[in-house]
Parts: structure tokens; sequence; C-alpha cells
């Protein structure tokens, strides 16, 4: 079984549009706030890596809306290692529901490229720890 970390989400009135539902592009941000804590889970910072001069952009992102998120709902999101190939990550993400019920899907995937030129740097040459913790959490191995 893939490691998968759930994040509790707190719905911020400013998060929400004018149907009171949350507003579709904060669903990336949640994204983001699963993804750093499934890379903190895995004992890593990106905060680490960029102090060696790299950056992981999003390359490409998908989201698909099955149910709505209103302001005061309880929500979590869920983050697993999707696709790695060494060079590329994609993560997976499902934001749900306190009663479980699948609010939204979506993947993002990412690069690690250097900050001066964007030229991709390779994960698993360049950060060895990263790729072992990345190849585990697909397995399930912690």
């Amino acid at each position: 079984m893939m490691k998968v970390v759930e994040t509790p989400i707190q719905v911020r009135y400013q998060e929400t549009d004018m149907m009171g539902v949350v507003y579709h592009a904060n669903y990336l941000v949640w994204f983001e706030i699963g993804r750093t804590a499934f890379i903190e889970e895995l004992g890593f910072k990106y905060s680490e890596i960029e102090k060696q001069g790299v950056v992981s952009p999003v390359i490409d992102a998908n989201i698909s809306f099955k149910h709505p998120v209103c302001y005061g709902d309880e929500a979590f999101v869920k983050t697993w290692v999707d696709e790695y190939d060494g060079l590329r990550v994609t993560y997976g993400y499902e934001v749900v529901h306190g009663d479980g019920r699948l609010a939204v899907s979506g993947q993002t995937k990412h690069v690690i490229v250097k900050k001066e030129n964007f030229r991709p740097v390779s994960i698993r040459r360049s950060f060895p720890e990263w790729h072992e913790a990345y190849l585990a959490a697909m397995e399930g191995e912690h």
C-alpha cells in the first residue's frame, strides 16, 4: 500500500466565492499544503533543496470537481506520489469532506530545476535520499 498523508484544511471565508463555495483556484493552494506536509512526513523540506540553488515548479496540473466545499465545512487533503521516474514526480490528491465524501481530485507534476537557468536536475542523481524516499512511498514503505 502506498504512503498517503492526510492533512486537515481550515476552510477560510476569503477562499469562497459569491456562491459560498471554495473558489476553484484555491484547491491548488490546498494541494500545495498537502504536498508540503507529505514531503515533511518523508523527513524533508523544500527549503533544503532551495538552499542548493534549485526549485521545483509545477509543470502540469489537473483538477476534477465532484462536490463543493463551503465555508465552515470540515475538509482534508490526501496526498501521495502517483508517478515518479527519477526526473519528474507526480503527486495525487483528494480533497474530502469530514464525512469522507470526495470533493475534488487532482494531480500536479513537478521537476527540479536550477534556479538561475531552469535547466532540469535529476532527482535520482542529485538528491538520492529524496529518490529513495519517493520509491519507498510508492511501495508503501516508510
